[in-house]
């Protein structure tokens, strides 16, 4: 394996594994293997400057993989990514403020209620089947609404 990798020129397959690594980062991103394709390039680019062996090679893309995934990870925590849509796997919170028509009366308890193309538990203010209402909250897959003022 080390004979293959003299005969290949190992500053290549450090900048190829490094493009690779950056490739799998936008195909699945995680923000993961951008630094340790930082890592593999710096060490392709230094391995092509210097005349070092393998083995050096592979305890300096240690070292940077390390270093970078430290600094990454203290970076990414001062500067935390913004979703932009942080409701989008929330659907109840996204309900909020919306108009929904009762389905089932609500009573005492909870009943029903009509949001787009789908029929959601409410509960709420007594309220008969028509009426239209606020969603104010969401309590799980609850919605709880009151009435339009």
């Amino acid at each position: 394996m080390i004979g293959l990798i003299d005969s290949a020129s190992p500053h290549w397959l450090w900048l190829g594994l490094g493009l690779v690594l950056a490739i799998g980062e936008m195909v699945i991103p995680g923000v993961f293997l951008i630094w340790l394709a930082g890592a593999a390039l710096v060490t392709g680019l230094v391995s092509w400057i210097l005349p070092i062996g393998v083995p050096l090679q592979v305890v300096l893309f240690a070292v940077l993989a390390i270093a970078s995934l430290f600094i990454g990870r203290n970076w990414l925590r001062r500067n935390p990514v913004e979703a932009a849509d942080p409701l989008m796997n929330d659907r109840g919170a996204r309900a909020v403020g919306e108009v929904v028509v009762v389905t089932e009366a609500l009573g005492p308890g909870s009943g029903r209620v009509r949001m787009g193309d789908s029929e959601w538990m409410a509960r709420g203010p007594d309220a008969e089947p028509g009426t239209k209402m606020r969603v104010t909250a969401h309590d799980g897959a609850t919605l709880v609404v009151e009435h339009l003022h």
